[in-house]
């Protein structure tokens, strides 16, 4: 279902807001930096779902923009028959970021789509806006303008939180093939976690801070769903789960603006508890996402703390826009990757089939996944909630502590360089550092893995049952 939650700038202790959240998602995870890219005048790009998936659809084409953005993202292989690779989260050059969060439409509107349904779904607009918005609001009306020319393929309803260093906006995108969406903004005092997204009653008409197409409230009167007599428009009530704000949601809300309320406010370390408290993550969490929203003196400085799987038992790494490539460790690998099961690294089947050849190139599969060996940890650390899950915990906030008080001469020492002209040496700072960072936690959760299995199986608690352990979590 995903998870996300903004924080706006006025309750945040450096000034500036945030956006953390991680993937609800079975399947491989890898973190991706794609380059700026310029395409030809007459590209274009697959969009949609496939026959095979949950809510059929068919794939099609859209134009290609003359360029792409350079960002930051992380993409996985499976969800719901969704083709791969599917993105839901990530920054791009210009400060905007992402998160694509479940918000499932009512069964009316699930009822109403086609079986042919066309254009892009949520993970092609979570990655369209990535690579084409400069603000927030352009990421909104980006998707807007797709839905509305395009189309929209779904399984069941979805939503995003797209934010900048100034405002963000929930939008959420309908099932039933009927060009519905609607997008509500965020502000500097906002606290909003989406899980699922969740926007509740709306005026009349669009304002600056509510927008909708023409025909969102007369479809809701023309099917009988809604009566303007009777009150407002509540969009949760009347096209989504009817369910308002989830128990979950409310919880970390509310624990949020009690640390807000404190004369420190809140910093990185609140803001990475949020996502990493083991009430909220567990194995669902495919990775975990937290980004700064500032304005840096130059694009290469934007800082998104990366962590390969749920941050419950993993910590979350500073990697840079500036940064030349990631480390094939937090690429792509065959372990979880849907279809690689069935797919040699041997090219002897491939004039037979196709699909024969795996996907993950041979030299990044014989690197160590950094995605596996996290599970690893977290699942050894689920055997042995006490005492070992709160260590490992507390190891990774360790080690985001330490990594926090270097970042600041890092970003320092690499504004020098651009502010010299000196960009190579800049992205090779940022470079080096960042893949030092990332070995280094890899190294970690290697040993405490280790060091886990070897305790667990002295204690005779290795869980050979059907039945996985995990913390008591709220949602």
């Amino acid at each position: 279902m995903s998870y996300g939650i903004y924080i706006g700038r006025n309750h945040c202790a450096d000034g500036h807001a945030w956006l953390a959240g991680y993937g609800d998602e079975p399947s491989s995870h890898w973190l991706e930096m794609a380059p700026r890219t310029r395409h030809r005048a007459d590209a274009v790009i697959e969009v949609g779902v496939s026959p095979h998936a949950d809510l059929p659809g068919e794939r099609s084409t859209i134009p290609q923009v003359a360029e792409t953005f350079r960002h930051l993202r992380v993409s996985y292989s499976c969800y719901l028959g969704v083709p791969a690779p599917i993105t839901n989260g990530g920054l791009n050059e210009h400060g905007v970021a992402v998160r694509d969060i479940w918000s499932t439409s009512c069964q009316a509107l699930i009822d109403m789509t086609p079986p042919d349904q066309r254009g892009p779904n949520y993970a092609d607009l979570a990655r369209l806006v990535m690579e084409r918005a400069r603000t927030a609001r352009e990421g909104v009306d980006l998707i807007a303008a797709l839905i509305n020319e395009h189309g929209y393929s779904c399984y069941g309803g979805n939503s995003h939180i797209i934010a900048d260093p100034d405002e963000a906006w929930v939008v959420i995108e309908f099932a039933g093939a009927q060009k519905l969406w609607v997008a509500e903004r965020l502000g500097p005092d906002s606290i909003r976690a989406s899980r699922p997204g969740h926007i509740g009653i709306i005026p009349d008409r669009p304002n600056d801070d509510f927008l909708f197409p023409a025909h969102f409230i007369p479809f809701g009167v023309e099917q009988g769903w809604y009566d303007p007599a009777q009150g407002p428009f509540d969009v949760n009530a009347i096209y989504g789960d009817g369910k308002g704000r989830w128990e979950g949601v409310a919880w970390i809300e509310a624990e949020m603006r009690q640390r807000a309320a404190r004369p420190e406010k809140i910093g990185l370390h609140d803001v990475i508890w949020a996502i990493a408290t083991e009430r909220l993550t567990g194995d669902t969490a495919g990775y975990g996402q937290v980004v700064p929203l500032t304005h840096p003196s130059h694009d290469a400085l934007r800082v998104m703390w990366h962590a390969p799987v749920g941050p419950v038992t993993a910590p979350l790494v500073p990697v840079f826009m500036g940064m030349n490539d990631v480390p094939l460790e937090y690429g792509i690998h065959r372990y979880l990757t849907t279809g690689e099961s069935a797919r040699f690294l041997d090219t002897r089947y491939t004039g037979n089939s196709k699909d024969s050849l795996s996907h993950v190139p041979q030299g990044a599969e014989v690197t160590q996944s950094a995605f596996a060996i996290n599970k690893r940890l977290m699942h050894l650390a689920f055997q042995m909630q006490e005492p070992l899950l709160q260590e490992i915990h507390d190891h990774c906030r360790r080690s985001e502590q330490a990594m926090a008080l270097d970042l600041k001469d890092v970003l320092r020492s690499a504004e020098i360089l651009l502010n010299q002209g000196e960009e190579r040496l800049a992205r090779r700072l940022l470079s080096v550092q960042a893949e030092g960072w990332l070995q280094k936690a890899l190294r970690d959760a290697m040993a405490l893995a280790d060091a886990a299995e070897a305790r667990i199986r002295v204690c005779g608690t290795l869980n050979t049952t059907d039945t996985p352990l995990k913390p008591a979590q709220i949602w």
